[in-house]
């Protein structure tokens, strides 16, 4: 929960009367003598409306707290007339500690922490006036969730197809736009359950306020309003606040900024530290355009760009900045090395390889190099675009023995979709699975509620069965009370049924595909409108490709749960994997930046956006990428990438192409470079119907030599008509060849079709 004032917190003292007394010293202070003169600009700048443009590494946390208490220091306002905003509960911790180092004592009574947090506080002391009591409760996603369902019920919404994720997802993207229900217009209106979005939503809010409880977009929507409708209780805030300090102010929503903006309409004494060039965050609310209106918000501002990175080498800051340039809604900023030595340095390395499968091992093989010349572990890191793909690297440094975390995120077998599907699979595979019936017995919903699921339990120990048949026996008995649940129960064990025939008649891959559709689950996300639904959706076709590494379904389920089974604490020395937008604010001195590919990065949804918007959204989180290397950066593309079970054929990303030449060096994975091709051009066959290939028109690409390796076909060592063997089905013959699947006629077991690697020849 959010921290608060207590009921009987002291107003600060007027910031009309006296300011404190203190004279500003003499020499300067250790504070300011170790700042750089940009640095020192932005902290002694003092009065007036200031935008610190911050690149990546060039110190923003010292230029923030060095500002607070040269402040304070100066005797230009007390603790208490200083209002300061972060993103997160960690920096604001970070700066009030720093900040009492700086002074030489603890703080307290500062206006110091995140939007949230400082609503909060505000928003006690002034409860009635929004209709609530100041012992109000913030909700968490839960109970919010579950006050939203209640409200729907009582609207009569079909919540199967218009389910409650959706309408929140509308109601916060309208509390982030600082839009009361009477304020949302038609324009502003969704088209969830025929156009009752508005209704729900002032439904929703009267309810929170019959309960005497906000949840988290509220705490600002509340006092936003109150400050544009309150006059008296604005020009207190006015009179208190001498100072306003920003944090990352690249990255505030609508509502945040409206806040800002209020509160500073007083002494204009307002500083905000952010970069441009580092906003990736717009798929939750942040406004580029916040940052990049500064000048005309409060005119007159000074703005002080700070350039001196201190992270990374000079040929990593070149190549970031060559490729950022190319964003025109940008304010414009060049970084240069200022760390001791960082003149010199490796280039951007760019590396082709034939498949994903290749990248895997490549990154995999470059960190055991590392780890032999005694580079930690924790010093490298992988940074992907989408969170499926550290599906492939988790393999992978299981395999090598590799200790790794999974950073901002679940390990991919731990996600929430990825172990329901997985239950699914169990279930068909094993009908004992009582685990994993009860795991996605009502996933999707199907009425099964916890009356049902005991009914079943007791059923099960009653007759000495798995919970599975149990519930078979007493469907076919008329033991359900409601035709709703035995016809939904009837369905899905005739379902049941028919996917374990298809593992034999259909193959594994098709058959759990099928599983999916089929049985809703893949509907369920993908009628769920939060952020966090695409990605799962993602996942799931990641997991499909996994499945089809492997020669059986079993075989996969025994893959996964030695995974698991070797699983280990994230304590050590261990390599970081995670998404890029989970990396923004951590560094490195080794960065992987696997899948720069066209569709993957940029993402196709940001292609098919119309406009650029996304697409240099995308561009900065390129360079956010880059940024986080101190000393070396691989980027790497894969020609080849397998989407369900199908080979998708790609082209780099053009944010390879847009990398400045000089600040790259492009290389081969070893040992698979052609022989005897040195740096000439060849040309790839364009098999596939990836979405670069959109880019190229179908044509023939041309690629350097180590770009795409070549490579011999799969099934270049089997033809067709030729005799063959396999564990399982014993002899057959080849009839038809696909890449690596070969179609074969079995002697016992029939047709079927199988991947080369698991036969050989007879």
């Amino acid at each position: 929960m959010s921290t608060h004032a207590t009921p009987h917190e002291p107003e600060p003292p007027d910031a009309d009367g006296p300011a404190p007394a203190g004279p500003v010293p003499a020499a300067d202070p250790p504070y300011l003598a170790r700042l750089n003169p940009e640095q020192r600009r932005a902290v002694t700048t003092t009065e007036g409306p200031l935008l610190v443009l911050a690149g990546a590494g060039t110190g923003k946390t010292r230029v923030l707290t060095a500002r607070f208490a040269h402040i304070l220091l100066s005797g230009r306002a007390y603790p208490s007339q200083v209002l300061a905003v972060t993103f997160t509960n960690k920096a604001a911790r970070e700066m009030k500690e720093r900040i009492g180092a700086m002074l030489g004592r603890p703080v307290e009574g500062l206006w110091l922490g995140t939007f949230h947090a400082l609503c909060a506080r505000m928003l006690r002391r002034h409860a009635e006036r929004v209709g609530l009591k100041p012992s109000f409760t913030i909700l968490d996603d839960d109970d919010q969730m579950r006050l939203l369902k209640q409200v729907m019920e009582a609207d009569r919404i079909d919540q199967k197809r218009w389910p409650a994720q959706g309408l929140m997802a509308v109601i916060q993207r309208w509390k982030d736009r600082a839009l009361t229900p009477a304020a949302v217009t038609a324009a502003e209106d969704s088209e969830f359950a025929g156009g009752a979005a508005r209704r729900l939503y002032a439904a929703y809010q009267q309810r929170l306020l019959a309960v005497n409880a906000v949840d988290f977009g509220d705490l600002l929507l509340h006092m936003v309003t109150l400050l544009r409708e309150a006059p008296d209780v604005l020009e207190q805030y006015h009179r208190s606040f001498r100072y306003i300090l920003v944090d990352e102010y690249q990255d505030t929503n609508l509502v945040q900024y409206q806040w800002l903006r209020l509160l500073a309409q007083g002494h204009r004494n307002i500083c905000c530290v952010g970069d441009d060039d580092q906003s990736i965050y717009s798929w939750r609310g942040a406004e580029i355009e916040n940052i990049l209106r500064f000048e005309h918000d409060f005119p007159g501002a000074a703005i002080v760009r700070l350039e001196r990175n201190y992270r990374s080498t000079a040929p990593i800051l070149a190549a970031a900045s060559g490729l950022i340039a190319q964003n025109a809604g940008r304010l414009g900023k060049t970084l240069r090395a200022a760390a001791p030595g960082a003149e010199t340095g490796e280039k951007v390395a760019i590396c082709g390889v034939w498949d994903s499968d290749e990248e895997a091992r490549l990154v995999g093989e470059r960190i055991e190099a590392l780890r032999a010349e005694g580079h930690a572990l924790s010093e490298i890191a992988v940074l992907v675009r989408a969170g499926f793909q550290t599906r492939a690297f988790e393999d992978r440094f299981i395999t090598l023995g590799l200790p790794y975390r999974v950073v901002g995120g679940q390990k991919f077998y731990e996600r929430q979709e990825i172990r329901d599907a997985l239950a699914y699979m169990r279930l068909v595979h094993q009908p004992a699975d009582d685990l994993a019936f009860e795991r996605i017995i009502n996933v999707p919903r199907r009425g099964v509620g916890e009356g049902a699921l005991r009914q079943i339990h007791e059923a099960a120990r009653a007759r000495t069965l798995p919970l599975l048949p149990a519930a078979e026996a007493l469907l076919s008995e008329g033991a359900f009370r409601t035709a709703r649940l035995r016809e939904a129960l009837g369905q899905f064990f005739r379902d049941l049924g028919r996917w374990r025939q298809g593992l034999e008649k259909d193959g594994h891959v098709a058959t759990v595909a099928v599983m999916l559709d089929e049985s809703g689950y893949t509907a369920m996300w993908q009628a769920d409108k939060s952020p966090e639904a695409p990605g799962r959706l993602e996942n799931l076709r990641e997991l499909l490709r996994a499945i089809a590494e492997f020669e059986t379904l079993g075989g996969f389920l025994e893959h996964v749960a030695l995974v698991m089974e070797n699983d280990q604490s994230a304590e050590g020395d261990r390599a970081s994997l995670m998404t890029l937008h989970a990396a923004k604010g951590l560094e490195f001195d080794t960065v992987f930046l696997p899948g720069w590919e066209e569709g993957l990065f940029p993402h196709q949804r940001a292609l098919d956006e119309s406009g650029n918007k996304g697409l240099e959204e995308e561009r900065r989180l390129a360079y956010v990428g880059l940024t986080r290397a101190r000393k070396r950066a691989i980027v790497c593309w894969a020609a080849n990438r397998r989407i369900y079970a199908n080979w998708q054929a790609n082209i780099p990303s053009r944010f390879i192409d847009e990398l400045p030449g000089e600040w790259v060096q492009r290389i081969g994975a070893p040992g698979l470079q052609r022989p005897g091709l040195g740096g000439e051009r060849f040309a790839v066959p364009a098999f596939g119907q990836g979405a670069g290939f959109a880019r190229l028109g179908g044509r023939v690409i041309e690629a350097e030599a180590w770009e795409t390796p070549a490579r011999p076909a799969p099934a270049a060592r089997f033809a067709v008509g030729q005799r063959i063997f396999h564990q399982k089905f014993g002899y057959g013959r080849i009839t038809a060849i696909e890449g690596e699947k070969l179609d074969i006629a079995f002697e016992k077991a029939g047709q079927k079709k199988v991947i080369d690697r698991f036969v050989e020849p007879a």
